[in-house]
């Protein structure tokens, strides 16, 4: 699709998002019959291992390999993907700066995050992963808003310095990763082999945790995600906190957990206080911030944060729990990105202290950021209750008192989560108009509204009008995903499950 792209004239906008329309289509659809093919194929248990496997010799020298495969996680993160992407697209239908240019890079982003998730191979994945974060500091720097020369800039750096303790961590683990000799990058063998000694682990796996929980967010890391969220394009916001700070968490499973068990098992609680303090402070952040963006970026340090948290806590039901959460917070971080692009795009700002009465103005998108809200606070039959719910549950299995104590300290978060969300739906879509003015008819009825901006002295009157058909397709397709999870959770649970057994075992 890229090809394609490239190859298409810059001018014609149109059959670019056209064409990104139906690639994304493609690939919701390829993502869907994976996912049905898979549990076809659980339910004839046959899901022992990774299925659907290639392996292609790459580079014979380090024994590098093009190797890649799915288990019932990867398969949940490819689908989560592909909802994402696709409901970005029609997020973003209108771009008009540099379209072509933009889409060109949106791709690219994505290719880095769907080869992350299906690579078995240590090097693939630490190859896709880069790929994934270098389109991250034009996208936010050519097309962001705000400070987004410097949020692009600390986003890269601040990334690229945990990519440097990743790639030491890797090395590390690929130079132990064989007891007769023969080393190798493939993820299942190293887990196999199981050679690398605990003093080596102590010194690999903080430094692979520390790595992926940069992109995770992790308290103190953590700095470059609300600024980076802030200043970038809605559909990138989108994929950035749906989808790409959930490769923190998966390469923290999947690489530091499952490759290193014993150090994990020796150093999990100082990372479950920092990544506790995680939960609690991007909670308590958030209740403090006006712009939108920066409040639901604060809400994703905490959310990411109860997903490392509950890794950590090495039981099934946890860890499942943590998978759960990675999919409903980007789902409903995308959506709460998606309405604050749309919300933005009309009033040209994101001060809440300047909004006021949307719902009024503008009911469809209101209800959308309400049902946003309710996810996010855990309502029954949202995605959100689903996950924290099975979160806590499992955390609280430990039976020690430190365990114990961590985890009703992680739960205040859902009162403070609480807070800011009722905070915000109550003062920006509820209540009398807020520098909203109208425009009447004969009759003296409502015909349109236009928001009252003033800046630098001026004043600019800005047209104001509900959800048009392509913001609709985006928000609903993530509400229905939303609701899915919450309503029926438990044939993704189950497939979960089976990625975790085979780690714990």
């Amino acid at each position: 699709m890229m090809a394609l792209i490239f190859c298409i004239d810059g001018e014609k906008k149109d059959l670019i998002r056209k064409v990104m329309a139906a690639g994304a289509l493609v690939m919701l659809g390829t993502s869907v019959y994976l996912t049905l093919d898979f549990l076809a194929q659980r339910e004839a248990g046959e899901t022992a291992e990774f299925l659907y496997r290639s392996d292609i010799l790459w580079y014979e020298t380090f024994n590098i390999h093009y190797a890649v495969g799915v288990d019932g996680i990867s398969v949940a993160m490819l689908l989560l993907s592909t909802i994402v992407v696709i409901t970005g697209v029609f997020a973003s239908w209108g771009l008009e700066q540099q379209t072509k240019e933009y889409f060109l890079w949106f791709l690219l982003l994505s290719l880095g995050v769907f080869g992350f998730f299906i690579s078995i191979d240590l090097f693939t994945m630490f190859l896709f992963y880069e790929i994934a974060l270098i389109p991250m500091y034009l996208l936010i720097g050519l097309w962001g808003t705000g400070r987004k020369e410097y949020s692009a800039m600390k986003l890269t750096l601040m990334l690229m310095g945990g990519s440097a303790f990743l790639m030491v961590g890797i090395f590390g683990i690929y130079y132990h990763s064989s007891a007769d000799g023969l080393l190798t990058f493939n993820i299942i063998e190293i887990a196999k082999n199981h050679a690398m000694p605990i003093e080596w682990q102590r010194i690999f796996f903080p430094l692979t945790f520390v790595g992926f929980g940069v992109l995770g967010a992790m308290f103190p890391f953590h700095t470059w995600s609300p600024d980076g969220h802030a200043s970038a394009p809605t559909a990138v916001s989108m994929l950035h906190a749906g989808v790409l700070m959930k490769l923190g968490g998966y390469g923290c499973f999947r690489i530091a957990m499952t490759l290193m068990p014993e150090a994990c098992q020796e150093q999990a609680w100082i990372f479950l206080l920092l990544t506790g303090i995680s939960v609690v402070y991007g909670a308590f952040s958030a209740c403090v911030q006006n712009d939108l963006k920066y409040i639901n970026a604060y809400s994703s340090v905490s959310h990411c944060g109860l997903v490392l948290f509950a890794l950590l806590m090495m039981n099934q039901t946890a860890m499942t729990g943590a998978i759960l959460q990675m999919l409903s917070h980007g789902l409903m971080t995308a959506l709460f990105f998606a309405l604050i692009g749309m919300i933005y795009g009309q009033t040209h700002t994101r001060d809440i202290r300047y909004l006021g009465g949307l719902m009024q103005v503008m009911p469809f998108l209101c209800v959308c950021y309400v049902i946003a809200g309710l996810a996010s606070l855990g309502l029954p039959g949202l995605s959100g209750f689903v996950a924290e719910m099975t979160i806590f549950v499992g955390s609280f299995e430990h039976a020690d008192t430190f365990h114990r104590v961590l985890v009703i300290a992680g739960c205040t978060s859902i009162v403070i989560t609480a807070v800011y969300i009722l905070r915000v739906v109550g003062k920006i879509l509820f209540g009398p108009l807020y520098k909203i003015g109208t425009v009447k008819d004969e009759k003296g009825d409502v015909k349109s509204f236009y928001y009252i901006s003033e800046h630098n002295g001026e004043t600019h009157n800005y047209p104001l009008r509900d959800a048009v058909w392509y913001e609709k397709i985006a928000t609903i397709g993530l509400i229905i995903a939303i609701a899915g999870i919450g309503l029926a959770p438990l044939w993704l649970s189950n497939m979960i499950s089976d990625g975790i057994v085979n780690m714990l075992k």
